[in-house]
């Protein structure tokens, strides 16, 4: 009976223990977040844990992830609000999420998918005031349910491809004031100049926005930089919207407000930047930035090396055969998708390319998609559609290659992605 007795009492009292440590256990870890650019926008892909002490393994199976998506200025629909994320893997790593053998952070790998809004650190909103892309306030709490600990203070983020830029760039012409982010190769030799002018959601007066919300920071990657053996890359800003014309908006019936202070910053990087090769400057653009890239080659021709604008919001109404003179011995290459209901082919890009035809052009191709779709083949390949709006993807990713007729585009007879194309351009 007392060894009963005594056996009863070491389970309560192992009971207590066991009671105490999870109330003293962590509460407040410190994490951080690692943050990407997709084909479809931002994701925060992978959160960096603060470790009491060194790890060597990781068992990720052990860990639950929750996300509170919050915003003073943007809508967020209630349902994209609160939610739990994946966890597919996990490894020991140093505080930037590098993979080690034992160290005091531990990376959790997170599944990411244009269909999963409680991923994404920015919110595209109409709301007044803060309309368009924005960050949000991105809260994550993470508890060990084996251990009893939890982290909930974000300390670090890392972005990689926006990392490498420089984001405080601002520059004034007349009334007009805009930021933007440059990149500048590792190099010293003397480099191209490529220049992207984001979309209508992208404008206002944070740079890593249009870096970010369609993964334009991707001609600063690895892979690009070494098409071009290495390219300045310089994405400008918009305070409002590429098409204002002061009065409205405008697709090419009348001057857009910017296009001006645009080339007058081109024109001040470059002389701030002298490895930059003057012959060997190219614009392109998305949307609204297809827009813009297309007007600064009909106002200034002579000027640009090459043009690749994207879902073109430029009217081939306003498009004169006179500026399509002008403008037919810029090498282009148009993107765009069969079913943007945004900027109608048959309004834009179509009669504008069929212009430059008819005028001579002999250096311009069409990448006339079906739809945008899943090019990596992760969400269902060729049968997943994003909406056909954004042709832009081919660009970012590198991943044109066919002209109107359906043909490969070629350079001296063997075929090229709309990068290696581009990379060959000269005045």
């Amino acid at each position: 009976m007392k060894r009963k007795i005594f056996s009863l009492f070491i389970v309560v009292l192992i009971a207590s223990l066991s009671g105490l440590f999870t109330a003293q256990a962590q509460t407040n870890g410190e994490y951080g977040v690692v943050i990407e650019g997709f084909d479809w926008g931002a994701a925060v892909n992978k959160v960096i844990l603060t470790m009491d002490e060194p790890v060597t393994t990781v068992n990720w199976n052990d860990y639950n992830v929750m996300v509170q998506r919050s915003s003073d200025c943007a809508a967020i629909p209630a349902s994209q609000r609160l939610g739990s994320r994946n966890v597919i893997a996990g490894y020991v790593s140093d505080a930037n999420g590098e993979r080690v053998e034992e160290g005091n952070h531990v990376t959790l790998v997170l599944y990411v998918a244009p269909n999963q809004p409680i991923g994404s650190p920015i919110q595209y909103s109409q709301a007044e005031g803060c309309s368009g892309n924005s960050w949000i306030d991105y809260n994550m709490t993470i508890q060990d349910e084996t251990k009893g600990l939890v982290w909930n203070e974000e300390v670090n983020r890392v972005i990689p491809l926006i990392d490498r830029f420089d984001l405080s760039g601002t520059f004034s012409h007349g009334d007009i004031t805009m930021s933007y982010a440059s990149y500048s190769p590792e190099n010293d030799d003397e480099s191209p100049l490529i220049i992207w002018l984001h979309g209508g959601g992208e404008g206002g007066t944070d740079p890593s926005i249009p870096l970010i919300a369609n993964r334009a920071a991707n001609y600063a990657s690895d892979e690009i930089q070494a098409i071009f053996d290495g390219a300045h890359v310089l994405v400008p800003q918009s305070p409002t919207r590429w098409m204002d014309s002061g009065e409205g908006t405008t697709t090419g019936q009348t001057d857009d407000i910017y296009y001006e202070a645009v080339k007058a910053l081109i024109d001040q990087y470059i002389a701030e930047n002298p490895d930059v090769d003057p012959d060997r400057i190219y614009v392109g653009g998305c949307s609204n930035g297809g827009y813009l890239a297309f007007k600064l080659i009909i106002e200034y021709p002579e000027f640009f090396a090459a043009a690749f604008p994207s879902a073109l919001a430029y009217r081939g109404t306003y498009f004169t055969d006179d500026q399509a003179d002008r403008v037919k011995d810029v090498p282009t290459w148009f993107i765009h998708a069969k079913e943007d209901g945004t900027t109608v082919p048959e309004q834009t890009v179509i009669p504008v390319y069929n212009k430059l035809k008819d005028a001579g052009a002999s250096d311009v191709h069409f990448s006339f998609y079906d739809h945008v779709v899943d090019i990596n083949g992760l969400f269902g390949g060729e049968g997943y559609h994003y909406p056909d709006h954004w042709s832009w993807i081919y660009s970012h990713a590198n991943e044109a290659r066919r002209d109107y007729d359906g043909s490969l585009v070629k350079l001296e007879g063997e075929p090229v992605t709309i990068m290696e194309w581009l990379a060959s351009q000269s005045k």
